[in-house]
């Protein structure tokens, strides 16, 4: 069971962040596991992941695994500081302000938890899901030859806009004959409407994170290519969704029928996964795998998998 704790960062006092924090176990090197986020869970998605990483541990040992709340999220009791001057507080700060405080948090956990002053003396490895796959690499570029290993758990398409997935039944390329079975233009229409008030960049967020940049930040899912400790790059597996899971699940949340989720939205998704293989050297890339069973929440969904390829990158690492 983790032990939720708060700290404040030095950076943003008196805001107090929720975090887990559990100590290595017979570790052959100084390793740090931080997982990472989406917009729509909580750390506490990361529990099961922990406790079956904790019961079948790596050969080589169990790192201190660390996991967090951002301000405005889960067991957070506080909002980002700099929101509360913000024009709109759900556009209240962006993602390359989550990675400085995610910097000064890991700094100060460092120190606090593992003693270590300096945090490029620890190999940090980073898990993450949807947005948190988008912070993962943003970090990495800011913090070059810091990060060993990557996880991507169903990364957010972050140079999309999402609406653009589908087809424009207004363009007058337009053809309506061409589309695939079970496919019309009013569920085009639906599935584009629905998108632009849910998932469009434009959207805020009950946190306060912007997306509204991210498309400049991370323009492309293929590079630029990543840099790890001692002139390396980090080994990196990417896992997507079950094709058909999602496709449920996505109908169930109101986004379109699972005929158009095959021919637009999978295609389109496993596209931008195949570019995340290539921000590392192709011996040090793994996949894009797809998580038997799992929506876009692979962790929740499909625990046991990502212990797994977590487990064989720790063993590869430590």
């Amino acid at each position: 069971m983790a032990n939720y704790q708060f700290i404040t960062l030095a950076t943003k006092a008196p805001a107090k962040i929720c975090y887990s924090f559990h100590e290595p176990v017979s570790p052959t090197k100084p390793v740090l596991l931080v997982f990472i986020n989406g917009l729509g869970l909580p750390q506490t998605s990361w529990q099961s992941v922990i406790s079956q990483l904790r019961g079948q541990p790596p050969k080589t040992g169990l790192p201190a695994i660390f996991t967090y709340d951002r301000f405005g999220q889960g067991q957070t009791p506080d909002t980002d500081p700099q929101d509360a001057t913000a024009a709109d507080p759900m556009h209240g700060h962006n993602c390359l302000e989550v990675v400085q405080d995610l910097h000064q948090l890991l700094t100060q956990i460092a120190l606090e938890k593992l003693n270590e002053a300096n945090l490029n003396n620890l190999t940090l490895v980073l898990v993450g899901n949807s947005i948190g796959c988008a912070l993962i690499r943003l970090y990495s570029q800011e913090h070059p030859g810091t990060v060993s290993g990557i996880i991507l758990l169903d990364s957010v398409l972050a140079n999309s806009d999402f609406v653009s997935i589908y087809p424009d039944p207004n363009s007058p390329d337009f053809n309506a004959t061409t589309l695939p079975e079970g496919v019309t233009p009013p569920a085009i229409h639906a599935a584009r409407e629905y998108m632009s008030r849910t998932f469009h960049p434009d959207n805020g967020s009950k946190e306060g994170l912007s997306r509204k940049n991210l498309r400049d930040l991370l323009p492309a899912s293929d590079g630029p290519q990543l840099h790890a400790p001692g002139g390396h790059r980090p080994w990196v597996t990417i896992i997507g969704h079950d094709f058909e899971a999602f496709a449920d699940e996505f109908e169930r949340m109101g986004g379109a029928p699972p005929s158009l989720t095959r021919a637009y939205v999978n295609p389109y998704w496993h596209r931008y996964n195949e570019g995340l293989v290539k921000i590392t050297d192709t011996e040090r890339s793994k996949g894009p795998l797809l998580a038997p069973g799992a929506g876009h929440f692979v962790q929740r969904d499909n625990p046991e998998f990502v212990v797994t390829e977590l487990r064989e990158m720790l063993e590869k690492i430590m």
